[in-house]
């Protein structure tokens, strides 16, 4: 069995902010001269490139027994059985639906997830949501695993 992983990432437009908000870090600096300006750009850009990156690329991951959802890692023991949730299922699973207790990989981005129930009784964690582009075949990984 192939272990799977996938790396949700940011839409484009959220590049494009990250551009903008180096320009306007550039206009900010603007009074102080070209070099300052020239800086505030990259510094803006970057910044942002990285804020961008980081929250909008976390890592969905089931490899040795364990579903890895960005720092959370969870055996797959503990793990019931996996919901796919199509874009207005998962809508109401982020809404009215959602249980504050739950674990929630949430991408509004990403218009499918997967929801797992958490079966250990010592975890008062309801549930698994992670926003995944390919919830079947993430369900098709789990389900393997544990069947292994």
């Amino acid at each position: 069995m192939q272990p799977y992983e996938e790396r949700l990432t940011a839409p484009r437009s959220w590049w494009l902010v990250s551009l903008l908000v180096g320009v306007a870090m550039a206009l900010i600096m603007l009074p102080f001269g070209t070099l300052p300006l020239l800086g505030g750009l990259v510094a803006g850009t970057a910044v942002a490139a990285v804020v961008t990156s980081s929250y909008g690329s976390p890592r969905i991951r089931v490899v040795a027994g364990s579903f890895v959802v960005g720092d959370a890692k969870i055996p797959v023991s503990a793990l019931g059985e996996p919901v796919v949730l199509d874009a207005q299922e998962a809508r109401a699973w982020r809404g009215p639906k959602a249980d504050p207790r739950a674990f929630m990989l949430l991408r509004a981005y990403i218009p499918t997830a997967l929801r797992v129930e958490i079966t250990d009784p010592q975890d008062p964690t309801p549930y698994v949501y992670v926003s995944t582009r390919n919830p079947e075949a993430l369900a098709a990984a789990l389900t393997a695993v544990r069947a292994s």
